[in-house]
């Protein structure tokens, strides 16, 4: 390089230097809320050191467990950003709802009384506003639970995207059932409750302007009878988890850490409907890491198996129910999976975001 009257500029090397780039974990991205692994690096990284004074070390489970006076009782709390806030199969109003019982339903518990708040971005239509409550209302009656109290915040436009929700939860657990993700042991039996991927892609369709043969809609369903149905057959449920964000490969590589145990699938035995199958073949999605909010993965002694199948098998959320692999001695920590072609390969928790905003 030269200058305009063509003598060449003086360059210390010591005073250049490059932008340093932003390391991942300095801020918050996308990938963080995905539910896989940089979920669990934020929550492991940021979150639990910041809290260590006011809760106390162990598990991570869908919901605390807290014994006042001779109850035990289990609280949980959850809030929703879909997007778009109405989708195949139901909206945003339904999937708080639902999805507040299942984390109740996860520890063995079954729900009594709800909250639901609402921040709520500027234009919203009220007669959209008032449908999606009347739907959350309608999903808490028909899961035998009460909505009892609740908040709205209004923003402007901009600073939301038209509807958020946040529920909490209080459910009431059984002497004697007490699923965790630590309780995996090896000789143990995965049982699925049913198709997986469809909320995931429900979403995503409407989202993107999709459009397939058949229409994809969410299994968003309260899973606290099929819960209470097995836990009647066998109240030693050793785990119970609905793979929602992160999906089913994220669910049994949460477990399988927290347990210390390997865990090997039947890739034939898992149930995936065509129509999410062939979608996730044109997008290079993987079915086992797409949400879904109306299935679950219980772990149970071998022995008791048969009966819980049964018992899952009876109701019709869990009619499509399967054995779909086993806990093993072997690889702690690791799930793997025996393909159709009869190899086996490593099933990774979820990286990154691959379906944003699903709940």
């Amino acid at each position: 390089m030269t200058t305009l009257d063509g003598t060449r500029p003086t360059i210390d090397p010591a005073g250049l230097a490059c932008p340093a780039p932003i390391p991942e974990d300095a801020r918050v991205i996308l990938g963080h809320g995905s539910g896989g692994q940089l979920s669990a690096a934020l929550m492991r990284d940021v979150l639990a050191p910041a809290l260590a004074a006011a809760a106390p070390g162990g598990v991570l489970n869908d919901a605390a467990v807290v014994e006042i006076g001779a109850e035990r009782l289990a609280f949980t709390t959850d809030s929703f950003v879909v997007s778009p806030i109405r989708f195949p199969g139901g909206d945003i109003g339904e999937l708080a709802v639902n999805g507040t019982i299942n984390d109740l339903a996860m520890m063995g518990a079954q729900p009594v009384v709800l909250s639901l708040a609402y921040v709520i971005e500027e234009g919203l239509p009220l007669e959209e506003l008032r449908a999606i409550t009347a739907s959350a209302a309608a999903a808490a009656a028909r899961a035998g639970a009460r909505i009892v109290t609740g908040d709205t915040k209004v923003v402007g436009r901009g600073s939301a995207d038209r509807l958020f929700v946040n529920t909490s939860g209080i459910g009431v657990l059984t002497d004697g059932v007490a699923p965790a993700a630590d309780r995996a042991a090896p000789g143990d039996v995965v049982i699925l409750s049913g198709e997986v991927g469809l909320h995931g892609v429900a979403v995503m369709s409407v989202r993107e302007g999709l459009e397939f043969e058949v229409e994809i809609a969410s299994d968003t369903q309260a899973l606290n009878g099929i819960v209470a149905a097995m836990v009647a057959a066998e109240p030693d449920v050793h785990v119970l988890r609905d793979p929602t964000r992160g999906g089913l490969s994220s669910a049994l590589n949460e477990i399988a850490q927290a347990s210390r145990v390997g865990m090997v699938l039947d890739e034939p035995a898992i149930p995936i409907p065509a129509p999410v199958r062939g979608a996730c073949e044109l997008l290079g999605l993987d079915p086992l890491h797409v949400a879904n909010e109306g299935k679950l993965v219980a772990i149970v002694p071998a022995a008791s198996a048969e009966a819980v199948l049964a018992a899952m098998r009876a109701l019709p959320e869990g009619e499509r129910a399967a054995v779909i692999g086993q806990v093993v001695a072997d690889h702690p920590g690791m799930v793997t999976i025996r393909t159709i072609v009869g190899s086996e390969r490593i099933v990774d928790m979820l990286v990154g975001e691959q379906l944003p905003r699903i709940c």
